[in-house]
């Protein structure tokens, strides 16, 4: 039985314009996530996609609205813990190695990756056994974000949020990627919600959402999918 992780109602989300006013980036946002659920989140790029992924993740606070994360626990033991973060730009820390930025969300969560082995399982799933020991500046775009997915998959989240995961991959690649991302998914109640351009991405999903001029218009639930 499926468990609601993140509730959020009537949230909305206003930045300063730089003069005395204000724009408004989400608009009265309402939208559970569940247990085990694959939701793609499309829109044109200035939509709110990435706000509202950040405000799901509480990286951010809404101006107006709520938000709860009832399945996940308090906020201050969101991360690493309860949720994975894949930004969409570049996010590894830079005098780490690809294996040790991957260890990080477990050190920070105090437990012994090395021991348990999930670095390297996580870079063989994503083809990228080879990197362990690179350095961020050593690795192209496309290996860092799929260095940054393992990341977030590392402690064991129940919610991954990713911005345009794949957004650096040339279609080939980006296929097989999300393939591993799913496979490794599979059978857990990880809720997976991926912001993205890209349809192949989408389409992989069970359930779609499309921000418009920062308002949610769910989509129904699409049978078949993944």
């Amino acid at each position: 039985m499926s468990e609601t992780l993140v509730v959020a109602q009537g949230v909305g989300r206003d930045f300063h314009d730089g003069t005395d006013g204000q724009i408004s980036v989400l608009r009265d946002v309402s939208c559970e996530i569940a247990s085990g659920a694959r939701i793609a989140l499309v829109g044109p790029s200035g939509s709110g996609k990435s706000t509202l992924l950040h405000i799901l993740g509480g990286l951010d606070r809404p101006t107006r609205g709520r938000i709860e994360w009832p399945g996940l626990g308090a906020f201050e033991e969101l991360r690493p813990r309860q949720i994975g973060f894949v930004f969409q730009s570049p996010s590894l820390f830079p005098a780490l190695t690809a294996a040790q930025n991957i260890d990080l969300p477990m050190v920070l969560a105090d437990e012994d990756s090395a021991e348990n082995g999930t670095a390297a399982s996580l870079l063989a799933s994503f083809g990228l056994g080879e990197l362990a020991d690179k350095l961020p500046e050593e690795l192209s775009g496309g290996q860092a974000q799929r260095i940054t997915m393992a990341r977030a998959l590392a402690a064991g989240p129940k919610l991954v949020l990713a911005d345009e995961p794949t957004g650096q991959l040339d279609s080939i690649t980006a296929q097989f990627f999300f393939d591993a991302v799913l496979d490794r998914l599979e059978g857990t109640d990880i809720a997976l919600v991926v912001a993205t351009h890209d349809e192949a991405v989408a389409a992989r999903m069970s359930t779609r959402w499309t921000m418009d001029h920062g308002r949610l218009i769910p989509g129904w639930p699409r049978h078949g999918a993944a």
